[in-house]
């Protein structure tokens, strides 16, 4: 077992953000901007359902890397931590998933 974590990612996304685009994906997908890496989040959020419905293990675990990946992205262009991510995780924690959704604001 591996002790790399999201945090981990978070630091590779952040130093090859700075990298040309000609050399790194991740670079390219900051600069081409955040509708592009959302979209290409949500079609990696797409083939990780798809890969879930179907039961195939090693593609859900493949596709949920994808995702993961291109969320971080998503969070580096929007300049949003993932410590922000986790701390919101940790507030919804501390009470059911359905006390925390009842007590969601409708916008």
């Amino acid at each position: 077992m591996s002790d790399f974590s999201l945090s981990d990612l978070e630091t590779i996304v952040a130093a090859r953000a700075k990298a040309s685009p000609d050399e790194s994906w991740t670079a390219k997908l900051v600069a081409n901007g955040q509708q592009k890496a959302a979209k290409k989040l949500g079609e990696e959020a797409v083939e990780t359902v798809i890969a879930a419905i179907r039961n195939d293990r090693q593609n859900l675990v493949d596709e949920s890397a994808d995702l993961l990946y291109h969320l971080m992205v998503v969070l580096k262009i929007a300049d949003i931590p993932l410590q922000d991510v986790l701390d919101e995780l940790a507030r919804r924690t501390s009470q059911s998933g359905l006390q925390e959704k009842a007590n969601r604001q409708d916008p």
